[in-house]
């Protein structure tokens, strides 16, 4: 007996959004997807090397969407100090603090030590069930990611449908380094400042290194680990882990 395939009305919208926005501009994407979801969406921003670019197109449609800056309390200090830059130069008005339960740090992870044994569960803890409750209100989301980043994310769509049962919009999709870099001399925008010590990606302090000349942007992330994604994004509802020469690792 042949099994029917089961409709998922928010693959549908998904798929649906994707052919519409094909080839559209990311500010175009945004303008869309915050008139689609109105009241209903909300920018997820680690402040990093990066993010000032989508922070800015937002800005300029709507400095009052809610965005969620994921704070895992062992972020550099650097990093904090920029979020406060950003979001004052740029006039964002809901920037909300996404950060771990206190009592469930205290029991899980009580010498702050957990990324040195179990960095997926340390993901987990600081990033990934923080920000799912943070989502809980919302039926969409803005991320910054892009094809050129890894090669978990060279087939990235411009619309996805999340695990979360949420769409998941990624404006920057189809944009190089070369485009960020662009954009953000344009408009004048302020940088990262670890951007200038050789740090092109950025997250927590433990976890994150310079990376030297010819190396992929991300390869200081989780250095000498089977791991290239936080947990936040999945691929085949798994943690997407790094590609090795030869075949997927």
């Amino acid at each position: 007996m042949r099994l029917e395939a089961v409709f998922d009305p928010v693959e549908a919208k998904a798929a649906a959004l994707n052919a519409r926005l094909e080839g559209a501009a990311p500010e175009a994407v945004l303008a869309r997807a915050l008139d689609d979801f109105a009241g209903r969406i909300a920018l997820v921003s680690s402040f990093g090397a990066e993010s000032v670019v989508l922070l800015h197109m937002v800005s300029r449609i709507d400095r009052g969407l809610p965005v969620l800056f994921l704070d895992t309390e062992m972020l550099f200090p650097e990093t904090l100090a920029y979020q406060r830059e950003v979001a004052d130069a740029l006039g964002l008005t809901d920037v909300r603090a996404v950060r771990p339960d206190p009592k469930t740090l205290a029991a899980a992870d009580p010498q702050a030590a957990l990324h040195l044994q179990d960095p997926d569960a340390c993901c987990a803890l600081r990033k990934t069930r923080p920000l799912d409750a943070a989502l809980g209100g919302f039926d969409a989301w803005i991320t910054g990611r892009k094809r050129h980043q890894t090669g978990a994310r060279s087939g990235l769509s411009l619309v996805e449908a999340d695990a979360g049962g949420r769409i998941k919009i990624n404006p920057l999709a189809h944009w190089s380094g070369e485009d960020v870099r662009r954009y953000i001399e344009v408009h004048a925008l302020p940088r990262h400042p670890l951007v200038g010590r050789g740090y092109p990606s950025i997250g927590c302090t433990p976890c994150t290194s310079p990376v030297a000349p010819g190396e992929s942007p991300r390869a200081g992330r989780w250095r000498g680990r089977d791991k290239e994604e936080c947990g936040i994004h999945f691929e085949g509802g798994r943690v997407v882990r790094r590609l090795r020469a030869g075949g997927a690792g």
